[in-house]
């Protein structure tokens, strides 16, 4: 168990090594989310995460003959990159085991911070169990993303820059993995100012802290794929939970949808690029789950902004639809001359734009002289979505999903 003066002598540690990231307030999320927001902007670290905090302060603690032998850790990407890119700084070679499914972006990243990479198991278990292996064969030290007692303390350092930057914050909202950054978090804002709720906020495809809230214990969980890559952590970690659950005022977990439209709503409102891990914080302040602290200061954990370009492609278009501003229908009109050139006008005439049309003539309906089309269509909002299906049906055109 790690204690508060860990953390300061962590901040000590760190400090020249690690960027003092800012914490400014958004008056853009503000308006959409009822609360005071300010953006705690981690994915501004050299390597795009927070993660930097706890690797730096974990190898600058190893002895001198361990630095030389070298580090592993199984890692989804960004500890990987921390772990890379201080253990250059510090002159440590690192041995990296990421899962298969891991980024190709935060693969080619920890590649060129001059890590060596092993691409190995189906997901984040199999990945450490690889390492721990590695480290009882090569005699590296095996370095926990989440867990080690330095890792937590560093990752805590985030915790007193927060307090300095907004002293009097009402709540902070951290996205939870395998819980080292709220745990670290969390002990240093509640010892210094109590009353600051702390707000666990996980995607719902993983979570496992509360699964172990439930269970009053850390507990494996089966997860399933997330736009929060970074938080698909089975197992919530020891020291972290116990740390955590004294700590964190209130755990809930956001959708899928949810992180996609936060991730599209970072990058028109903000101008920030975020991974889906990171996006669940501003999920959760756009949720129904936090409107008990409308109006209060509220500090978003942005930890990460290392996603995939190819993801985010998709990720905004994803963002789109939840957002009601991309559509797609079917229409069944004639197959005569001007049938289609008809439908276009129709939708024009609501101020909706035509994105993608296909015919589908072979499976279509038992009547010949008709045929189906699918539209995708650019909207304004769900109400502009409902409006264009309700114009289509008192035009005589027939629509389904």
């Amino acid at each position: 168990m790690i204690t508060f003066d860990d953390i300061r002598a962590a901040r000590e540690r760190i400090a020249g090594a690690v960027f003092y990231s800012p914490c400014p307030p958004s008056i853009a999320l503000s308006e959409i989310s009822g609360m005071q927001i300010y953006c705690k902007l981690d994915n501004l670290q050299r390597t795009g995460s927070f993660k930097e905090r706890g690797a730096r302060n974990a190898l600058a603690q190893l002895p001198d003959d361990q630095k030389k032998r070298g580090v592993t850790a199984a890692s989804a990407g960004n500890h990987a990159q921390a772990l890379a890119y201080q253990g250059h700084l510090l002159g440590i070679p690192a041995t990296v085991v990421m899962p298969k499914f891991a980024p190709l972006i935060k693969i080619t990243n920890c590649q060129k911070l001059g890590a060596n990479v092993i691409l190995h198991g189906k997901d984040f278990a199999e990945a450490k169990a690889h390492a721990c292996a590695l480290a009882a064969e090569k005699g590296y030290a095996y370095i926990d993303g989440y867990d080690d007692p330095p890792i937590i303390a560093g990752q805590g350092t985030m915790g007193l820059e927060i307090l300095e930057q907004v002293p009097d914050v009402d709540l902070v909202v951290v996205p939870v993995g395998g819980g080292g950054l709220i745990a670290g978090v969390s002990l240093a804002i509640k010892t210094l100012r109590r009353q600051t709720k702390i707000i666990a906020v996980e995607a719902e495809n993983v979570a496992s802290f509360s699964a172990a809230l439930k269970a009053a214990k850390p507990t494996p969980i089966k997860t399933h794929p997330t736009l929060a890559d970074g938080l698909a952590i089975p197992q919530v970690g020891d020291n972290a939970f116990a740390i955590a659950r004294d700590h964190v005022d209130l755990a809930i977990t956001v959708s899928e949808e949810e992180i996609a439209l936060a991730i599209l709503r970072l990058i028109e409102l903000e101008k920030s690029v975020v991974e889906g891990a990171a996006a669940t914080a501003l999920a959760a302040a756009m949720s129904e789950k936090l409107k008990q602290f409308a109006g209060k200061k509220c500090v978003l954990l942005l930890c990460g902004g290392n996603i995939d370009p190819n993801i985010l492609s998709r990720v905004i278009e994803r963002g789109l639809v939840a957002d009601g501003r991309l559509c797609r229908f079917t229409a069944v009109i004639s197959d005569r001359p001007g049938g289609l050139a008809d439908l276009a006008r129709e939708i024009a005439a609501t101020g909706a734009s035509i994105k993608q049309v296909v015919h589908e003539r072979a499976f279509g309906s038992a009547d010949v002289s008709t045929v189906n089309v699918l539209c995708t269509v650019e909207t304004r909002n769900h109400q502009h979505v409902a409006e264009l299906r309700a114009h289509l049906k008192s035009r005589g055109v027939q629509t389904h999903d």
